[in-house]
């Protein structure tokens, strides 16, 4: 939003007044005095007029290990919800970048920042880059070649008639496989091993992107998001 634009509309000053705090110096963004009315500012700008703050929000970012048995919900009156392990910070605006279900562990992204988010979790085109998620995935049944050609050639699903991006699976052992996926469909990998016939018995997200669990972080745990982790999503996805 244009910086006139949010003071008339959020300070209660008038198209006149901004003008004219404007030309004398009394506005400042971010720390950087600013006479122009067109300046975009967003919601994380902080905004001081004649030396009193009217806008001064925080982007917040945190990955959060989660342990099956919460939801990826901010409330909920039966299940314990992910934000609820998030002890000690203010948890009242932020919100889920990338659900996981009840059963599922692993990497969970929360935030107050939307546009980050929806960047992160848009369905793409098939033309466009898609970001990685890479799970830890156990199987009811062994694996065999022949599902990671399957997944390879990409999946289909009737109800939604879509098809997978090609996914990468990597067997571990007879029933354990990191399996890569380029989208966030419902219950996307738990209906790619039924549709070959198999079954997911434990589902673990690992990594979206850049953005790694590690080995440090138990479950139940949580941390902020370093730059990098916050800004490679700019770099390299358009």
């Amino acid at each position: 939003m244009q910086l006139d634009r949010f003071l008339c509309k959020h300070a209660d000053y008038s198209r006149k007044t901004v003008l004219q705090l404007l030309s004398q110096q009394q506005v400042k963004v971010d720390g950087q005095t600013i006479q122009h009315r067109e300046f975009p500012v967003t919601q994380f700008s902080h905004i001081e007029v004649q030396g009193k703050t009217i806008q001064r929000h925080t982007a917040r970012y945190y990955m959060l290990n989660k342990p099956a048995g919460f939801l990826s919900a901010t409330t909920d009156p039966v299940h314990p919800t992910a934000l609820t392990l998030l002890t000690g910070i203010d948890t009242s605006d932020l919100h889920i970048a990338g659900r996981l279900d009840r059963a599922t562990t692993g990497l969970l992204i929360l935030t107050n920042d939307g546009k980050w988010s929806r960047k992160l979790t848009a369905l793409k085109s098939i033309e466009e880059p898609a970001i990685p998620k890479v799970y830890l995935v156990e199987t009811a049944y062994g694996l065999s070649p022949t599902t990671v050609q399957r997944f390879k050639e990409g999946i289909y699903f009737k109800t939604e008639n879509f098809t997978t991006r090609p996914a990468q699976l990597e067997i571990i052992s007879e029933k354990i496989s990191h399996l890569t996926i380029y989208e966030g469909r419902y219950h996307q990998v738990k209906r790619m091993f039924a549709a070959v016939g198999n079954r997911v018995v434990n589902l673990h997200r690992e990594k979206i992107g850049e953005i790694s669990l590690g080995s440090n972080l138990k479950l139940g745990e949580f941390r902020a998001l370093t730059l990098h982790e916050i800004n490679w999503m700019y770099i390299t996805v358009k």
